[in-house]
């Protein structure tokens, strides 16, 4: 999160289950980049890859509590509980708000929407003296995301958008301090926060706000070299969590971020260094445009990994970018035709990334209007916690479109089948007057059929 200056202008072009549907996806074999499609083409063929890639079909041996097989025309309920792909946003406002049925509305309309949230590790926030970092607020969010079932990632480890106060001026030792910070976090939460935003906005590090805000550590990274500094701090997080899964994370989209940083984040035998390409997409001034959003997924999926947008915005008011600062006194509302405008932009954006084989995750920045990045009015809710119709539709398509609820007859081999959307399940059923529950993992290299025990 920082000047998205690039992002802004058209260009042309529970933690085991997520690393492993990466690995799936990629096993699964994705298309080479395919040619040119048309805003109109993308979206009308968005429902067939969304079936394609995001769905399958099912077989379940059903056992009953006694391990007997169920008997044919057994009839059950199958209901999804969790996606597989991760839909998300930043918690930062949590028990932040301004009253306490706030902090309750921004709770619940958070945990309804989204399986994912990115929890703040700004350095000069996160540990304002030295030596003592915020680990207690962060196992509060921590728990709070465990009793939703809402995986975490970490953003960021390294940034150089700014520095903590006390940082010594010695670029030797602020490294030293950098890299070390990288390890004791990442092992510290290792096992609850398993994905990580390790780099920053690393492919133009050395621009006029980083040199500001961030001086030490942005000579520092001067000095040692990109490369060599991308490459030691990967290396410290994957130490320090050898199972963690590791992001590079830019707001350029343009061949610089895979040219300047992806192609040189990589090892002595040529192997990508990190999990996960990350794409920040604060739209301020205008929302992409299918065509837009199609060739960026293009272009990074050629790098061979999966694709997290990691930081989409798109307003619901005059469209802008830092109004408040050049203008104080600028009430950045949301207005019912922002409204309509975002929510429009929003069904688009989500389809289409959805519908992209290489995506993986996409996170809203930020949730609510209240406390929102540049005081702009970015949030899926308004500053009261009441729902924008941006957020109504995405529930529509996550938990409505996107999501399965399905009956089942058991066969004679005693199987049921079912088609539906890759994630976690429920399935129910009557034995003897009462309900009987089992919950399984459905995925596209799930075993067929699966065993499933009802208790």
């Amino acid at each position: 999160m920082a000047e998205k200056l690039k992002t802004e202008k058209p260009v042309m072009n529970l933690k085991a289950f997520f690393v492993s549907s990466i690995l799936i996806a990629l096993a699964a074999g994705r298309p080479a980049p395919s040619q040119t499609l048309s805003e109109k083409e993308i979206l009308d063929q968005a429902e067939a890859r969304i079936q394609k890639y995001r769905t399958g079909d099912a077989e379940l041996r059903l056992v009953t509590p006694d391990r007997k097989r169920f008997k044919k025309g057994a009839h059950v309920r199958i209901e999804q509980t969790r996606h597989s792909f991760l839909f998300g946003c930043n918690l930062f406002m949590l028990n932040r708000c301004r009253t306490p049925a706030e902090n309750a509305a921004y709770e619940k309309e958070f945990a309804d929407l989204f399986n994912y949230a990115t929890l703040p590790f700004y350095w000069w926030q996160y540990e304002r003296d030295a030596g003592h970092p915020g680990y207690a607020d962060t196992d509060r969010f921590i728990a709070w995301c465990s009793a939703h079932h809402a995986t975490m990632k970490g953003h960021p480890l390294a940034w150089n958008e700014g520095q903590p106060r006390w940082l010594p001026p010695d670029l030797l030792q602020a490294t030293r301090l950098q890299m070390e910070r990288i390890t004791d976090i990442v092992r510290r939460f290792k096992g609850e926060i398993d994905i990580w935003d390790v780099v920053n906005e690393a492919t133009e590090f050395d621009r006029d706000s980083t040199r500001h805000s961030g001086p030490t550590l942005t000579a520092a990274i001067r000095q040692t070299g990109v490369d060599n500094y991308l490459r030691t701090a990967f290396g410290c997080a994957r130490a320090a969590n050898p199972q963690a899964t590791l992001v590079i994370n830019d707001y350029v989209t343009s061949e610089d971020y895979r040219q300047k940083v992806l192609a040189q984040l990589v090892d002595a035998a040529g192997r990508p260094l990190f999990d996960v390409v990350g794409i920040q997409c604060h739209q301020h001034r205008q929302a992409w445009s299918a065509a837009q959003t199609w060739e960026i997924c293009e272009r990074f999926a050629a790098a061979g990994k999966p694709l997290h947008f990691t930081e989409a915005t798109i307003l619901s008011g005059q469209p802008g970018w830092e109004l408040k600062r050049e203008d104080p006194q600028f009430d950045w509302a949301s207005t019912p035709e922002g409204e309509q405008r975002q929510e429009k932009a929003v069904i688009a954006f989500y389809t289409t990334l959805f519908s992209h084989p290489a995506v993986q995750a996409i996170t809203w920045w930020d949730f609510s209007d209240q406390g929102a990045w540049q005081g702009a009015p970015a949030g899926l809710v308004r500053a009261d916690m009441t729902p924008k119709p941006a957020y109504m539709a995405l529930m529509k398509l996550i938990k409505g479109r996107w999501w399965t609820r399905t009956e089942a007859l058991v066969s004679r081999q005693g199987t049921a089948h079912f088609h539906g959307f890759y994630g976690e399940y429920r399935v129910s059923a009557e034995e003897h007057g009462h309900e009987i529950v089992g919950t399984f993992v459905f995925d596209a290299q799930t075993p067929q059929p699966m065993e499933v025990k009802l208790r």
